[in-house]
């Protein structure tokens, strides 16, 4: 049995259920928010003595052979838990048991929890990708406005979130990529409030997402020169009409995304480029638990049928 840990709202894992339901292989959909209305058991030992009961119905540690982190969400506190510190213990207590769930699914995750946090350093994977031979833009990460003004200087630049770019509260925004104009002293203190990236800007032909599962890559061309608003991010604007198209990834750049995976420890990442006006790709990132369904719905990559392809492989192992 395969164990998809999301939330109910996550659309990506619908298409992955749809192919296990296609191809007729029982799975367990463990919607993480739904926790609280759950029975869960969990014995120190063996490591598959744990079983979760909800709605009906059953999964246990020893029916698992593969599993897949998506989205879980924060398991909802009932509201009849009105005190703010018992709230607090219960939230802090289901972290607790979920921490110590992904730990006892250790070996069969197509990416497990641990492995992704660690691959989401973005420092990180900026230096593998040199060590590794990709061409990576300069940059720097700094609360130091002297250290983004000497890459500014370089050549055009742009800035963008270390890690966190979704601000949340009563009106949820998304902090995009965006170009730096001419820093000033005035921006010192602004700057100085939290670390981010600025890295000069690489003139686009257009962005390239990679979708890599195990040993295969979905490479398609987002043409975000075509439209004024997604030259500098291709997700601002939220244009329906952005034209995908799928290309052909160099096999040079094949392997360098597979040793990438590699050093990172994992079989599923979400890689993403820049072609440059000469043709060169250059690397800026990589999610290691990005999102693929709209990738899939534009051009037509079977990724789904893939993911499902790797568990079932995980299982087999």
């Amino acid at each position: 049995m395969l164990l998809l840990v999301t939330n109910r709202r996550d659309i990506t894992t619908d298409y992955i259920v749809a192919e296990l339901q296609r191809r007729e292989i029982p799975y367990f959909r463990l919607n993480t928010e739904q926790l609280p209305q759950a029975l869960c058991t969990m014995s120190p030992f063996p490591r598959q003595a744990w079983s979760i009961e909800i709605d009906g119905r059953r999964v246990s540690g020893e029916q698992i052979t593969a599993a897949y982190f998506r989205r879980p969400g924060a398991p909802s506190i009932p509201e009849a838990v009105s005190d703010a510190g018992e709230r607090a213990y219960v939230e802090a207590e289901w972290s607790s048991f979920l921490k110590s769930l992904y730990t006892r699914l250790d070996g069969v995750w197509l990416n497990s929890p641990t492995d992704i946090w660690l691959a989401e350093d973005k420092p990180k994977q900026l230096l593998l990708a040199h060590e590794i031979g990709f061409n990576v833009p300069e940059a720097t990460i700094t609360n130091d406005i002297d250290s983004a003004i000497q890459v500014a200087q370089l050549a055009p630049a742009i800035g963008k979130p270390l890690r966190q770019a979704l601000l949340s509260g009563e009106q949820e925004r998304v902090i995009f990529t965006t170009r730096l104009s001419k820093l000033k002293g005035t921006d010192a203190a602004a700057i100085a409030l939290a670390p981010f990236i600025v890295q000069s800007e690489i003139r686009k032909k257009y962005d390239v997402r990679v979708t890599a599962v195990g040993d295969r890559f979905f490479a398609t061309a987002i043409w975000s020169q075509e439209c004024s608003e997604t030259e500098v991010d291709w997700r601002q604007g939220s244009r329906p009409d952005l034209r995908h198209e799928r290309i052909e990834l160099p096999g040079a750049i094949q392997e360098q995304c597979r040793e990438l995976l590699g050093r990172l420890n994992l079989r599923y990442g979400a890689i993403d480029f820049i072609c440059d006006e000469a043709g060169r790709l250059w690397f800026l990132e990589i999610n290691p638990n990005g999102q693929w369904a709209w990738i899939e719905n534009l051009t037509g990559y079977r990724i789904a049928e893939a993911i499902v392809d790797e568990l079932e492989g995980a299982g087999r192992g």
